[in-house]
């Protein structure tokens, strides 16, 4: 992981690196993360990482997914819309259906965040999303652990 200050006692394996993100996996855990790596995520890249998640859910049987924004300061409503109502449905039928996610230390961007999901919750009463177990740590070994 770039966020070298943050010591694992986890063995965090590099799986693919994006312009914007890059993903890993946990050794000897049903665990991969994805990490924001630049202040903002293009669409196109969003979801072609999240493919590639798809992909190493299968190989791997990954039943949680981290995700580290705290690089992010750019919320992107499209984006997140698709990722819950098209991916995370998706995901839901593989078994990934833990996740977790590390926002950055910005009250505008959480504020946003919160906002955006109960908007799409409230548009998606009956998806898989709404079952899931997500929650927001504060580092990526709490998200890994709990």
């Amino acid at each position: 992981m770039s966020n070298e200050t943050e010591a694992l006692k986890d063995n965090v394996i590099p799986h693919h690196k994006g312009s914007h993100a890059q993903i890993s996996f946990v050794e000897n855990k049903p665990v991969a993360i994805v990490e924001a790596t630049s202040t903002y995520i293009p669409i196109e890249e969003f979801k072609s990482i999240f493919n590639e998640i798809g992909k190493l859910v299968d190989a791997k049987n990954i039943s949680k997914l981290i995700f580290d924004k705290r690089k992010l300061t750019v919320f992107h409503q499209p984006s997140m819309e698709w990722y819950f109502t098209e991916w995370k449905e998706q995901m839901w039928h593989k078994g990934l259906k833990t996740h977790r996610k590390i926002l950055p230390d910005n009250k505008v961007f959480q504020q946003s965040v919160k906002i955006g999901r109960e908007k799409i919750k409230e548009d998606n009463p009956t998806l898989k999303f709404n079952e899931m177990d997500i929650q927001y740590k504060d580092s990526l070994q709490d998200a890994i652990d709990n």
